[in-house]
């Protein structure tokens, strides 16, 4: 599974790498404004906005592109390694059943 992480903590982004590699996920990680997001984010499975830590401008350009090609979307709050693994092992269960 392909997963596109937008926010979190720039101290996290290698847990939430190994946390997505638990899960067997490709991720990509976006915790700071970049140019041309959309493009960036690509056509994964899931998207993930961790939405206390993350400019508004991320969101709403990752809620379009979710919108626009049918992705997954999950927010939360929290940008945990916990809140991931939940997100992934419930987009896991969702995906297999």
């Amino acid at each position: 599974m392909n997963v596109v992480i937008i926010g979190g903590n720039d101290c996290m982004v290698c847990r939430y790498k190994t946390i997505c590699k638990e899960y067997a996920c490709k991720a990509k990680i976006f915790t700071q404004p970049k140019g041309n997001l959309e493009g960036l984010i690509g056509s994964p499975d899931l998207i993930v906005i961790f939405t206390n830590p993350v400019s508004h401008e991320m969101v709403k350009v990752a809620k379009k592109e979710a919108a626009r090609k049918d992705i997954l979307l999950v927010q939360s709050h929290c940008g945990s390694a916990n809140a991931l693994r939940n997100i992934l092992a419930e987009a896991a269960g969702k995906r297999s059943g």
